[in-house]
């Protein structure tokens, strides 16, 4: 999958890729049609940098909800050749999981879409999972006979069958069919069942990988071999050592994190960090400026993993070198540093925003570093990024952290973050958000008792009104609602 190509923040394409909860209010004021348009845009070319990580779907649905949207384009992008020649995931799951959300809202074209799909589409799995939790015992029952069609009658066929049931997410389908009255149905759906639980058996009594030696210089040889097919075998190679070596073997382990080959000074670094060595701090330090670049990378890796009081004490010391080790110093101080650490790791946000731009991996650190810290300074740097940033988790974690940093957060971005993509963004927004705004307010009312909303959100909505708030509570979530 090529790396999406993102509008600027200020656009409404912008925006709805971004999932902002801005994009949802601008797309409801924008003429119709030029919001649809950016919505199609955004469910047909999965915006998302990680699409098994950041969520859309919903987002996405209570926008064709809203904007009463017609499901045309989604049908055609489903339906096209392109599907029979392009069959990852990602072309088509964004659309399946928007389809299945409007299913449950009770779009009936939508559940017609994923029941079509599952029939003849080629990532019929995504559609069946979201069938499983949407739709009725008939209509799961009715798609039995069209995707067993897909496995021919032979052995592979059935290995192939046997593969799609241990991959599927939602049992709910094959169950049913496991009972089929039709023996034809019934009878492939019970064996494969019975085939997944054999191989899950056999699994569990042969594990595979492979295994070196037990001693410690075979670890480190073993390391070695993996760095030089290209497999990265430090982590593990180190746990074995915990396994592996005693007492007497530190002066060998030492020697590794000084000078060996890469494979076993990674593996030794990792090794001695992990266990909190004393020499460990300055074999890193000694590995970030004569290593290479794999080895800086472990050294760095190993550093920010420690969690005694002389690695904080350390970082202090590094936080202003102009390198690896000062990053990783930064990003040390904001997760377990004092108050008294707020203006390096201010410096750190600052300069990783400045060198690498709003979606540097290091602002996650960075960021809750500044919301933890409280660095008030720090509010002007963590709106550019909830602003610009690409990624919906990084900006849920600026939110969060404007929420400790940032008094104007009430009543500025935690409005817009009641209508985020993120149910947690919408959760610190439900828990923040100044209910003097009149759209807070509906915003509240419809997050309490849509079926669709995660508990955790409906629970902070809640938690805005108490007991002996009852004039409140009136006001928020109207005469007609249940108390909490």
């Amino acid at each position: 999958m090529f790396e999406p190509v993102i509008a600027p923040s200020g656009t409404l394409l912008g925006l709805l890729q971004r999932g902002r909860g801005d994009g949802t209010l601008h797309a409801l004021t924008a003429p119709r049609s030029e919001a649809l348009a950016a919505l199609n845009h955004c469910v047909l070319r999965d915006p998302r940098h990680d699409w098994q990580v950041e969520n859309r779907s919903l987002y996405y649905a209570r926008l064709f909800l809203d904007l009463d949207g017609e499901l045309d384009e989604i049908e055609a992008h489903l339906f096209s050749t392109e599907d029979l020649l392009d069959t990852e995931d990602c072309r088509t799951g964004l659309a399946l999981a928007v389809l299945g959300h409007l299913a449950s809202y009770g779009r009936r074209d939508a559940l017609e879409l994923l029941r079509r799909y599952a029939v003849s589409g080629s990532n019929w799995a995504w559609a069946l999972d979201e069938l499983a939790l949407r739709d009725d015992d008939a209509g799961l029952r009715a798609l039995a006979a069209p995707v067993l069609a897909r496995f021919p009658l032979d052995a592979e066929g059935e290995a192939e069958l046997a593969a799609a049931v241990r991959g599927s997410f939602e049992p709910r389908p094959w169950r049913l069919w496991a009972d089929d009255p039709r023996p034809c149905v019934a009878d492939r759906v019970r064996a494969a069942q019975e085939a997944d639980s054999f191989d899950r058996w056999q699994r569990q009594l042969r594990p595979n990988g492979p295994r070196p030696g037990w001693s410690v210089r075979a670890v480190f040889e073993w390391a070695q071999q993996g760095l030089e097919r290209g497999a990265v075998l430090h982590v593990p190679a180190a746990r074995c050592l915990v396994a592996v070596a005693g007492p007497e073997d530190r002066p060998e382990i030492l020697e590794a994190a000084r000078t060996g080959d890469d494979g076993a000074r990674c593996t030794a670094l990792r090794y001695l960090a992990d266990g909190n060595d004393p020499d460990a701090l300055d074999l890193i330090e000694g590995a970030v400026s004569t290593g290479s670049a794999q080895v800086v990378e472990a050294a760095v890796d190993a550093f920010e993993r420690m969690r005694g009081v002389a690695a904080v004490d350390r970082a202090r010391g590094w936080a202003r070198r102009p390198d690896a080790l000062g990053a990783a110093a930064g990003r040390v101080l904001a997760c377990r540093g004092g108050a008294g650490d707020s203006d390096p790791v201010l410096a750190a946000l600052r300069e990783a925003v400045r060198g690498e731009g709003p979606d540097a991996p290091t602002l996650w650190t960075l960021v809750d570093g500044a919301g933890r810290l409280g660095i008030a300074c720090a509010a002007p740097v963590l709106r550019h990024v909830y602003r610009e940033t690409a990624s919906s988790h990084l900006r849920g974690r600026a939110a969060r952290a404007l929420a400790a940093t940032d008094p104007s957060f009430p009543a500025g971005f935690a409005v817009e973050c009641l209508w985020d993509c993120e149910e947690s963004t919408r959760e610190i927004a439900a828990r923040h958000a100044e209910t003097g705004d009149a759209r807070v307010v509906e915003r509240l009312r419809r997050l309490a008792v849509d079926p669709a909303e995660e508990a955790e959100v409906q629970t902070a909505v809640r938690s805005r009104i108490g007991p002996d708030t009852a004039l409140r509570e009136r006001r928020i979530l109207g005469p007609d609602m249940p108390t909490a």
